[in-house]
């Protein structure tokens, strides 16, 4: 339930429309949490013409609201059981971390979301990793990459330059259970690190019997750049591993690198990726891992921090900037 300083406020507004009193108490009982109760407050403000039943036609879609998400999470749970039966088609199907083989005073250990981890199985072609910033994800990731046999800084298996070790030990200590599927291709990418593997790609284009040249991306934009790479190295029945790949992508070029990710994960690939774009996030089916709260949990799409911000942001904006620019002038 809401605060009581909250009801009160809704009840003083209800009143004042001249709800009658089993609507009033209806809506009390049932606005139970400040993200509702901000979404009907602001409709009330904004419409002064407001009668009792508009008011009660826009708590009803709010419940309405609630009840497709609850669905969606029961609907969901459903999807993820049935593929549970489908797990050898993973390429990777499990890891397992063998923490005797991390040292005592290794910074791993600290990160609350992982040092209780022994084993995570995957369930969908697409897993997500999400959380706040130094939660652990991208960590487990490059281990889960390493441990697969990628270069730690991205690229293909092929791929064996270094400019920078700066991988965790974790990677020695997780052991991947593969799927009976064979591999076709695949492909890891850092964010922080794409720029060497363009470099690298630019070297390989210069020896005179390195093979086929590959396309150099050095001389395109940064997402034009990162949608080349996609091109070119997603291919079906693929493993790819990505860490923030939103970072050199406008919200349009997210669209379109959602509807590859897509289009590859029926074609047999299997997706690992950190984000933290509400976009990519949004991929039907997908599995979210949160890395907040101490544990790493499955989560729904409505309930990540990505979203519920972005969402709170845009329809609140100008009240959110105000608090928080007057709060900066204090």
């Amino acid at each position: 339930m809401l605060d009581y300083e909250y009801q009160k406020l809704l009840r003083g507004c209800l009143q004042a429309k001249k709800m009658v009193d089993n609507q009033i108490e209806e809506v009390l009982a049932n606005i139970k949490n400040e993200r509702d109760f901000i979404d009907l407050m602001n409709y009330i403000s904004s419409n002064r013409l407001l009668t009792s039943e508009d008011i009660y036609s826009k708590f009803s879609k709010i419940q309405a609201r609630k009840k497709a998400i609850r669905k969606n999470v029961v609907d969901k749970k459903k999807r993820i059981e049935e593929s549970k039966i489908k797990m050898n088609d993973l390429f990777i199907r499990k890891i397992n971390i063998d923490w005797n083989l991390i040292s005592r005073n290794s910074y791993v250990r600290d990160i609350d979301a992982i040092h209780n981890l022994t084993t995570l199985d995957f369930y969908s072609p697409i897993t997500f990793f999400v959380g706040e910033n130094g939660s652990g994800k991208s960590t487990l990731l490059e281990a889960i990459a390493v441990a697969y046999g990628f270069n730690p800084e991205g690229g293909s298996r092929n791929f064996c330059f270094s400019t920078y070790d700066s991988h965790s030990e974790l990677s020695e200590a997780v052991k991947l259970a593969r799927g009976a599927r064979k591999v076709q291709w695949s492909y890891f990418l850092r964010a922080e690190s794409f720029y060497n593997v363009a470099t690298n790609v630019e070297k390989l284009n210069e020896e005179p019997f390195g093979g086929p040249k590959l396309e150099s991306i050095h001389n395109k934009s940064h997402g034009e750049g990162f949608l080349a790479m996609a091109e070119n190295n997603f291919k079906p029945n693929g493993l790819y591993i990505l860490d923030e790949p939103e970072a050199a992508l406008s919200p349009q070029r997210q669209l379109t690198f959602l509807m590859k990710i897509a289009e590859m994960a029926n074609q047999g690939c299997q997706f690992i990726i950190v984000s933290h774009s509400p976009i990519l996030l949004a991929i039907p089916d997908a599995e979210i891992l949160s890395f907040d709260e101490g544990k790493l949990h499955s989560i729904e799409y409505e309930k990540t921090e990505s979203y519920q911000i972005t969402e709170l942001f845009i329809n609140n904006r100008e009240r959110i900037l105000k608090q928080l620019l007057d709060r900066n002038e204090v």
